[in-house]
């Protein structure tokens, strides 16, 4: 079936729409909002609202929500009909300016981290008209921030919307210099998302997978991903068909779904769209990971999205694809001579700054209890943050750190010796894929984030750190013209890349080696969430959102506090489930396995008394020490996981959990799993690895 050119963006409230549906005026009023940062005129509300309302219900849209990102990460949305009664009998449809700018919610009722009361429950959700408004299962989403009472940010996307301002005031004052001021400033995002699909009658048998999101137990499959023929490899026709319906609602949602693979891992795969906007990009995001959880069961799939459903195979990330731009220009395009550059080698500098000044925020930024799985993991980055240039720019910066002279590279054309294949250019740097922050051409790849993660966190700090690290070159280029500032910037340049030249690495970042180096360089190694959470609290962190007008030091406080709330709530529930699954399901299958070895030792022996039975003597005994072992793990879990939970203290609690409660459940794992290799297929009560993992 050819590609429905027509449908990309039919159901999406974006420019072709409004001009449709919207008067002159007020279309040219609301892109001027959107495009160029300018405050909403509310006197054009109505008018957006009776067109957009239209557009809707020709669209057979019955409902309108708005749509928000409260803290726990994923969308919430709370439907109102269109419909208004006004007699007994006839009814009309509505939708008023007032009720597209602003709505009501339960604030009480969404993770706060002691912002509110319970009691306190009003909260509010205000339109973000740089996010297009769409349609979804009948109903009309407005995008939107969502507010206390009080004012404070309930939400994901406000903070986001704060940074990508100040981001933009900062860097017009840098590019004033240049004689670039006026232009709107913004970050591109391109969020790669990988994810597992497996079968739904395998998920149904793991309640570790329904509840966790994860495997708790599992044996290494005979065959994993040392054959490295699913990545890029053919897509199975299911999920062939899977991807197709994805595709097409992705497009009609205006989603510019580009590129679509097999990833590393049995099951595994990945989905990246074309950058845009941070702001829409994150939206989009969400989007994504939403319909490929609800598509899935269209097709007796299940998606799953934690970052290490599986252990011992490679775990899903969401590569977060980061640039500046401005309408005419990225600000990270090196150009041809980039050591000639001025203005790209500032922002560099500024990015290369931001990134070493507040690498424990970026590290903070992606911290989650099932990404502490991933993290240091061969497919992923290290828990250490550093960033990658390459080898030109490595070379340009060695050369302005050393004052000595920078020679480009020659450009290699290669050759592939067979006359029919076209000859190419090699690119001037290899990809690095341990790195945590890599350059990749005229953006920086941030590897670190899961895929469960909503990018709004880490692309926040990134664009408040980077709006601190402009304003601070602006503050000391005040007054500097021509010749002078040039002189001026170019020792900034020196000045500040032989401060923060300790986070450059352009090695392997799985070495152990780089772990002492980076030790020695003074880089921050948080091996888990409970030992990253803090910096989004310390008075480093405080006084860079205070001073860039993001987040205030209460605000930033309720989100360390939901952030701890979420990772021990989430180990209690993996405690809980591991706890019960060894109890009622496990314990009892090795039991009547090894009572049926016993039986037919038992048997045999009576039949034939000079049988030699030692190898089912030898498996009975192995059966039952792995019993006593897994009953001592078990005990010992529940002794730790019980000390946990009497701890009043969230950070105290954390720290429990990470550092007694999770070796603990490593513990009653090893055990199982060793016990799985043993247990006939027959008596084990869940499906294993090879089960999962090679579905037809």
């Amino acid at each position: 079936m050819p590609v429905d050119i027509e449908n990309y963006g039919s159901l999406v409230f974006g420019p072709r729409a409004m001009k449709e549906y919207l008067p002159a005026r007020v279309f040219k009023s609301l892109m001027e909002t959107i495009h160029e940062g300018r405050p909403i005129d509310s006197k054009i509300a109505d008018a957006v609202a009776s067109g957009m309302m239209h557009w809707a219900i020709e669209h057979g849209a019955t409902h309108y929500t708005h749509w928000f990102q409260p803290l726990t990460g994923i969308t919430s949305e709370k439907h109102d009909a269109f419909l208004d009664p006004i007699s007994d009998d006839t009814a009309i449809v509505k939708f008023s300016g007032k009720e597209l700018i602003q709505s009501e919610s339960d604030a009480s009722s969404f993770p706060n981290g002691g912002l509110r009361a319970t009691f306190e429950a009003r909260g509010y959700t205000a339109w973000d008209p740089t996010s297009y408004a769409f349609i979804k299962d009948e109903v009309l989403c407005v995008p939107t921030a969502f507010a206390s009472y009080t004012t404070e940010a309930l939400d994901k996307k406000t903070p986001l919307l704060r940074s990508m301002g100040v981001l933009s005031e900062e860097a017009n004052r840098v590019l004033a210099f240049f004689g670039e001021s006026g232009h709107r400033v913004h970050t591109n995002v391109g969020g790669e998302q990988e994810y597992f699909l497996i079968s739904e009658k395998d998920y149904a048998l793991r309640q570790d997978l329904m509840l966790c999101g994860r495997t708790l137990f599992g044996a290494d499959p005979c065959k994993g991903q040392e054959l490295e023929e699913h990545y890029f490899g053919a897509i199975r026709p299911t999920v062939n068909e899977f991807m197709k319906e994805l595709d097409d609602e992705l497009w009609a949602l205006g989603i510019a779904a580009k590129t679509k693979h097999n990833e590393v891992a049995p099951c595994q795969h990945e989905l990246a769209c074309v950058y845009t906007e941070a702001n829409r990009a994150i939206d989009e995001n969400l989007l994504v990971m939403e319909k490929m959880r609800l598509l899935a069961s269209h097709h007796g799939l299940v998606c799953l999205q934690h970052e290490k459903p599986f252990r011992g195979i490679n775990g899903s990330g969401k590569h977060n694809n980061w640039s500046i731009s401005t309408s005419e220009h990225n600000l990270l395009e090196p150009g041809d001579t980039p050591m000639q550059n001025l203005r790209f080698l500032v922002f560099l500098t500024c990015v290369i700054a931001a990134v070493d000044d507040y690498q424990e925020l970026l590290r903070m930024s992606v911290a989650s209890a099932g990404n502490d799985h991933r993290l240091g993991g061969n497919e992923a980055p290290p828990a250490i943050v550093s960033i990658f240039l390459g080898d030109e720019l490595g070379a340009i910066v060695d050369s302005i750190i050393n004052d000595k002279p920078y020679k480009k590279a020659a450009e290699v054309r290669t050759d592939l010796g067979v006359d029919v294949l076209p000859s190419f250019l090699i690119d001037n740097s290899d990809r690095n894929r341990t790195s945590p922050f890599a350059f990749t051409g005229n953006k920086f790849e941030f590897r670190m984030p899961g895929s469960q993660v909503n990018l709004s966190d880490c692309n926040t700090i990134l664009n408040t750190a980077m709006a601190k690290e402009c304003k601070d070159f602006a503050d000391a280029m005040k007054g500097l013209k021509g010749a002078k500032f040039e002189e001026a910037a170019l020792a900034y340049v020196k000045k500040s890349l032989t401060k923060h030249q300790r986070i450059i690495f352009n090695g392997n970042g799985y070495d152990e080696a780089w772990v002492k180096e980076a030790k020695k360089r003074g880089l921050a190694n948080h091996a888990n969430t409970a030992e990253a959470l803090p910096a989004l609290v310390a008075p480093k962190s405080v006084a860079l959102f205070e001073e860039m007008g993001v987040l205030s030091e209460v605000e930033l406080r309720s989100r360390y506090e939901v952030k701890l709330d979420k990772y021990n709530k989430t180990i209690n529930i993996e405690s809980n489930v591991m706890e019960r699954m060894v109890r009622r399901m496990f314990i009892p299958a090795i039991n009547a396995y090894a009572t049926k070895i016993a039986k037919g030792i038992t048997t045999v022996r009576e039949a034939a008394p000079k049988a030699n039975l030692s190898d089912q003597e030898f498996v009975l005994e192995r059966l039952l020490t792995g019993l006593h072992k897994v009953d001592l793990a078990h005990r010992k879990l529940n002794d730790l996981h019980a000390k946990a939970l009497k701890i009043k203290d969230s950070q105290k609690k954390a720290n429990c959990y990470a550092k007694e409660v999770v070796p603990a459940m490593e513990e009653v794992r090893a055990e199982i799993d060793t016990l799985e290799r043993i247990v006939d297929h027959k008596y084990w009560p869940v499906p294993t690895y090879n089960d999962i993992l090679f579905y037809a």
